[in-house]
């Protein structure tokens, strides 16, 4: 095993079965999170959307880290239009995903490069 400059983002993470966790962990803070629940809650209520979603968040999450799971959703312009998220609840699912991360231990500097990733998506995902 490389140090961490070596290792892609997808190593860093813990590879599918550290992003499977850190993926239940954020889906977990949405559901409970005053700020955002409301988008989440619906789909849980269907296992069978759920599991879709939660596929979907975990395949996009590995595949866009570097790994060689395939993303077959929608593109993230797609998947949020319409839907009128807000920069509050934005920065809300951000402050999910970086507590997920803190749990898990996830180092500082990939802490950073997630980061960067949400951010970039920032314009596809909030005021659509």
């Amino acid at each position: 095993m490389g140090t961490p400059v070596e290792q892609s983002l997808y190593e860093r993470l813990g590879g599918i079965e550290g992003i499977t966790s850190i993926v239940d962990d954020i889906l977990d803070y949405h559901m409970t999170n005053p700020a955002i629940k409301k988008r989440f809650l619906p789909s849980k209520e269907d296992p069978a959307h759920w599991a879709v979603v939660r596929q979907h968040l975990i395949n996009f999450f590995a595949a866009g880290s570097g790994g060689p799971e395939e993303y077959t959703g929608k593109d993230m312009l797609s998947a949020h239009k319409g839907m009128n998220i807000g920069q509050g609840e934005y920065m809300h699912a951000i402050d999910d995903i970086m507590t997920a991360l803190t749990k898990h231990n996830i180092d500082e500097q990939t802490q950073k490069d997630v980061l960067a990733i949400a951010y970039s998506l920032k314009g596809d995902i909030a005021g659509v």
